[in-house]
């Protein structure tokens, strides 16, 4: 068997040839010949622009995190107002490409029902195929965007736990020292009552009464700051449950999707059903029509034959 021989400057000269016996210029035939060398990129549709937009916002998203990741979760990095503003970028960032993923679902949508017959039976196979491959990238942004959110989820677990440990030994060291402030009226009272003989009358009442007046204080600002502490808490745990609901909602939204693709295959079962259904009517109806015929033939051939003998 010989070798394959490379014909394509052959097949450049027979362009060339065609070209000038039409009658094309040499600036003309100069861009036909480079079209050879230099291909022009193919043009992209709105969906696969959008699409590429997504995931390049998804990507931005990935490297601010990255980026951001040590100032967020070292508290001796940055303030609590500094990493509340990468938290509200952050957030804002995956809005916008949740946003952009469901404007892609709108548009498959949109395609899908345009696409229908009047019997709600795709036209061509063709775009069917091309819908279920939009549903595959749609799919795949999703899955993107919810692994981004789930290490943003996981250094948001880390700071509320900080936070969460932060506040705990706090009010432990208040209860220690609320019983050493007790510890020390009582000492102060023994101290008092031993020169009791020593100090006038009027002085002795007056400290009381200052006394008391300091320790009700006293007692009344470590309750408000108990339950200011419990308040920080408490809403600490209620905004990390609030992210731990989002996250378990966008992974009902995966499955949403899952179904959404099982629900797309038993369409196309049931396209091949109503097909096959065609099918069995059409062959029915001609052996129908073979038995006709057959009858016809069979009573002309008898009343033939009778005539004949």
């Amino acid at each position: 068997m010989g070798k394959a021989k490379d014909r394509t400057e052959d097949f450049k000269d027979a362009v060339r040839h065609a070209a000038r016996s039409l009658g094309y210029d040499e600036a003309k035939l100069a861009s036909i010949m480079a079209s050879f060398i230099i291909h022009k990129p193919p043009q992209r549709s709105p969906f696969s622009k959008a699409a590429l937009m997504t995931l390049e916002s998804i990507g931005e998203l990935d490297q601010f995190l990255s980026k951001h990741r040590k100032d967020y979760t070292d508290l001796h990095r940055t303030t609590e107002k500094e990493r509340d503003s990468i938290e509200h970028e952050v957030s804002t960032f995956i809005k916008t490409c949740q946003e952009q993923i469901d404007i892609l679902k709108n548009s498959i949508n949109q395609e899908e029902e345009t696409s229908k017959g009047w019997l709600g039976i795709a036209t061509t196979k063709s775009n069917v195929d091309t819908i279920a491959h939009k549903h595959g990238v749609v799919l795949i942004l999703s899955e993107r965007l919810h692994s981004v959110t789930a290490q943003f989820d996981q250094l948001r677990a880390t700071r509320f736990q900080d936070a969460i440990n932060k506040a705990v030994p706090r009010r432990k060291l208040n209860r220690v020292t609320r019983k050493d402030s007790a510890e020390t009226s009582k000492s102060g009272e023994m101290e008092l009552r031993e020169p009791e003989d020593l100090q006038a009358e009027p002085l002795r009442v007056q400290q009381q009464l200052l006394d008391d007046e300091t320790r009700a204080l006293q007692v009344e600002l470590t309750s408000l700051l108990d339950t200011v502490q419990e308040t920080e808490t408490k809403m600490v745990e209620m905004s990390a449950l609030n992210h731990l609901m989002s996250t378990h909602v966008l992974q009902q939204a995966q499955q949403i999707e899952h179904l959404y693709e099982q629900a797309v295959e038993a369409t196309k079962n049931v396209e091949l059903g109503n097909k096959e259904l065609s099918q069995a009517i059409q062959r029915n109806s001609s052996s129908r029509t073979f038995l006709l015929l057959f009858l016809f033939v069979l009573t002309f051939s008898i009343l033939f034959l009778d005539w004949y003998s």
